[in-house]
């Protein structure tokens, strides 16, 4: 049993939240020194999902002249109605509150059913132009069985794909490093307005369905979403030349910045924090070098460069202390 354990337990039991014998049977089974292997069968459950739909992506691209686009497309379409009638076989159906299988694997075999499934929509559209000139199609279908897939069978691997859809449908890629190398981001206003427009509909539909307490489990996955497509799409434009418009965007960041400073609170949510922390801090350092921009420091540049270091080990202190208050306060 490590320190950090043994002092929470004897906090219970100094607290009287535990009794004397309940202390020592907590104190036995953790010298016992059991662990679980949950964590690490689900991650080789999940690589092989990843691995297995490779797979089959790599086998096409070897085997297209051999074996046709019509097997190809037979063979993938048995194996997901296949895959989906033993999920839909197993399920406890729809409900609004969060649901597990009886059995952890058919989890990952919905995510397999349903990456197959945008692989064999996106192969029609490519192969055979199936939706015609209405390419948007090719990504919205997958989104919505995405969707569905996910609040039918309670599956947030899937809804991450949905999300990730419905963000590519509006033209958008929803990674960070993607993002910041979109160059559209800059010379393309609408976009970066349609990234806000998605990030804010996500938040809505967050507050939405805590109110009918519709799936409520994924709150953290569509915050998590909002948090990176707002915050990114108004650090690329604090750069932004044009009238001022950095300037709107800066608004924005300040916002998010409050909304998510609350949320990740309310919702305990370490990671929301974090990352609500590293892009203010982005975006406050590109608004003073705005600001410094627009005023004179030719005078008193060998003084700002020796001010640097302390700016920035202040920062990471600060950053530190954040961390630990916080943890302490979701901790109380």
């Amino acid at each position: 049993m490590n320190k950090f354990d043994d002092q929470a337990t004897k906090a219970l039991l100094e607290r009287n939240l535990i009794t004397g014998n309940q202390y020592e049977e907590i104190t036995s089974y953790r010298n016992l020194n059991i662990f679980s292997l949950n964590a690490e069968l689900k991650l080789f459950l999940y690589l092989s999902v990843l691995l297995f739909t490779s797979g089959i992506g790599v086998l096409i691209y070897n085997n297209i002249d051999s074996i046709g686009h019509i097997a190809i497309l037979s063979l993938l379409l048995i194996v997901i109605v296949v895959s989906f009638y033993f999920c839909f076989k197993k399920s406890k159906g729809f409900q609004k509150q969060e649901t597990t299988f009886e059995h952890p694997v058919l989890e990952y075999l919905v995510l397999a059913a349903n990456i197959l499934t945008c692989v064999f929509i996106g192969y029609l559209q490519f192969q055979y132009e199936a939706f015609g000139t209405h390419y948007g199609l090719a990504t919205l279908i997958p989104t919505v069985v995405s969707f569905f897939c996910a609040y039918y069978f309670d599956n947030k691997s899937v809804l991450t794909i949905a999300i990730t859809g419905l963000a590519a449908y509006i033209g958008l890629s929803v990674t960070p490093q993607d993002l910041l190398h979109n160059i559209s981001f800059y010379y393309d206003r609408s976009l970066s307005y349609s990234a806000v427009m998605l990030g804010v509909l996500l938040i809505l539909w967050t507050i939405y369905s805590s109110r009918i307490q519709l799936k409520t489990h994924f709150k953290i996955i569509y915050l998590t979403f909002a948090l990176h497509i707002i915050s990114i799409a108004a650090i690329s434009n604090l750069i932004n030349n044009y009238y001022g418009i950095w300037v709107v965007f800066a608004f924005i960041l300040t916002a998010s910045t409050f909304y998510f400073y609350k949320v990740s609170y309310e919702t305990k949510a370490i990671s929301l924090y974090v990352f609500m922390i590293v892009y203010a801090y982005i975006g406050l350092n590109i608004f003073l070098f705005r600001l410094c921009d627009t005023l004179d420091f030719s005078s008193i540049w060998e003084l700002f460069i020796l001010i640097l270091p302390v700016y920035f080990i202040g920062s990471i202190v600060l950053f530190i202390k954040l961390i630990k208050t916080f943890n302490k306060e979701i901790a109380a």
